[in-house]
């Protein structure tokens, strides 16, 4: 087993900040439901030291074991950062620990990257309602080609 590969296990053996934030300041989501691979962002925002800042970060993520080990590693790295900082962070950033994806899972990392960005993007005033649709309400896909049955 690669050490990449090991990075993984370790992170989806305890992913961090999983699951919605119910007064969430923003909500980015990027992805598709024809291909399968979606991922949800809250942020929620405090102020510290007169900046505005990330307090906390969380994710709902519809995709491979990398995917939900680089939303993991990424929502600890946005812990205390402004937006202009977050924003900053390449896909290869957000990958924390794991270090650089290979070649077929970049996606992983730029799928993070499109969920932070479009949560970025946010206002308060424009952020989704945290009581709206959860992840899997938002993908609605064809009749007849994905179903999508929920795990207990």
């Amino acid at each position: 087993m690669s050490d990449f590969e090991e990075k993984v296990r370790e992170a989806l053996a305890a992913p961090k900040n999983q699951g919605e934030i119910p007064d969430a300041d923003a909500v980015g989501t990027v992805g598709s439901p024809d291909c399968g691979d979606m991922l949800r962002m809250w942020l929620k925002f405090t102020e510290k030291d007169g900046k505005r800042v990330i307090d906390r970060a969380s994710f709902q993520s519809f995709g491979c074991q990398t995917a939900i080990a680089v939303a993991s590693m990424a929502t600890e790295l946005l812990k205390g950062k402004t937006a202009e900082e977050a924003r900053d962070l390449s896909a290869n950033e957000l990958t924390g620990d794991l270090g650089a994806l290979p070649p077929m899972k970049i996606h992983c990392g730029q799928l993070v990257e499109g969920a932070l960005k479009n949560a970025l993007d946010q206002t308060p005033a424009k952020a989704p309602k945290a009581a709206g649709p959860t992840l899997s309400d938002a993908m609605k896909p064809p009749a007849g080609k994905i179903r999508i049955v929920p795990l207990d």
